[in-house]
């Protein structure tokens, strides 16, 4: 039998995601659906009608997934309850990130984005800076993560970058997912303009063009916006550019043996601070590959 279009991309999008041990819901299929438009009501369709898929995904839980991997249904709901008890603490180091002076966006990645936290600790984070200002913002950011662990918050600003460097180098299906699954908190204007600048992750997710989960913006104010105000003033000038110029030495020389290995997706450099020194994209690539292998007969 010969599958529909249609059923390989909802097969397609259900594998990608069993990689990361995540079931999906009807909603979530047609929105991450790769690379094919499709109504919500054709995805249904094809879910109930299509033998070939039948054979292949199962529902569990009140997700979809792919055959003999129904016990991530359960273990979705256990991460779930970890991203819950999560998200009150994102928001709120979120926002102090975000009235850090020359932040322009901060929004929350990885696992947290998609409620899939396998542990109730750990925030990942990308920041936005103005122009000139990457690594000092990066200083500032580390300087809160001490402050969380304090409070049993794992904060991980693992990906800052300049309002002038938002087209992302790497584009492949981990990276379109990075962009559609990010969740902004401060700063939804500059994401608008980072996605506006990456349209080639609609060939990948042609759904994805805005976040399933929306959270309200949290702009700095009262005495955080003049703190942030205050500081933009004070290093804005000379005095900043000394102390970004040193700090960005001083880190490069540290991280230069890391990012140098042959598996870095590190990217150093004056607009980007991306600390990536393992490569993620690629091993999920080709475990997502090796699922293609299997079911898609």
């Amino acid at each position: 039998m010969i599958p529909a279009a249609e059923d390989q991309a909802i097969l397609r999008t259900l594998l990608y995601a069993d990689v990361f041990d995540y079931p999906l819901t009807l909603t979530e299929i047609q929105h991450y659906l790769i690379a094919l438009p499709a109504s919500p009501e054709a995805v249904r369709q094809a879910l109930e009608t299509s033998p070939w898929l039948v054979e292949r995904v199962t529902r569990v839980n009140g997700y979809f997934a792919v055959r003999d991997r129904e016990e991530i249904g359960w273990l979705r709901d256990e991460r779930q309850r970890n991203a819950s008890a999560l998200w009150p603490s994102a928001r709120r180091w979120g926002y102090l990130v975000g009235c850090l002076p020359f932040v322009r966006m901060v929004a929350v990645t990885g696992a947290l984005a998609v409620n899939n936290s396998p542990s109730a600790d750990d925030v990942d984070l990308l920041i936005v800076t103005t122009p000139g200002r990457v690594w000092l913002s990066r200083a500032f950011a580390i300087a809160l993560v001490y402050l969380a662990r304090r409070f049993g918050v794992e904060l991980c600003p693992n990906y800052v970058l300049s309002q002038t460097a938002l087209v992302q180098v790497q584009r492949n299906l981990f990276a379109a997912h990075d962009l559609a699954q990010m969740v902004p908190l401060v700063g939804h204007r500059v994401y608008t303009e980072m996605r506006a600048a990456n349209g080639w992750a609609g060939e990948y997710l042609p759904h994805a063009v805005r976040p399933l989960h929306v959270e309200a913006e949290l702009t700095p104010a009262g005495v955080m916006r003049l703190f942030q105000w205050t500081g933009e003033r004070l290093l804005s000038g000379w005095l900043g550019d000394i102390l970004e110029a040193w700090e960005r030495g001083r880190k490069m020389r540290k991280f230069s043996p890391a990012a140098g290995r042959a598996n870095s997706a590190a990217q150093l450099d004056q607009e980007h601070v991306k600390g990536h020194f393992d490569d993620y994209a690629g091993p999920v690539l080709e475990r997502f590959a090796k699922r293609l292998e299997r079911y898609l007969q």
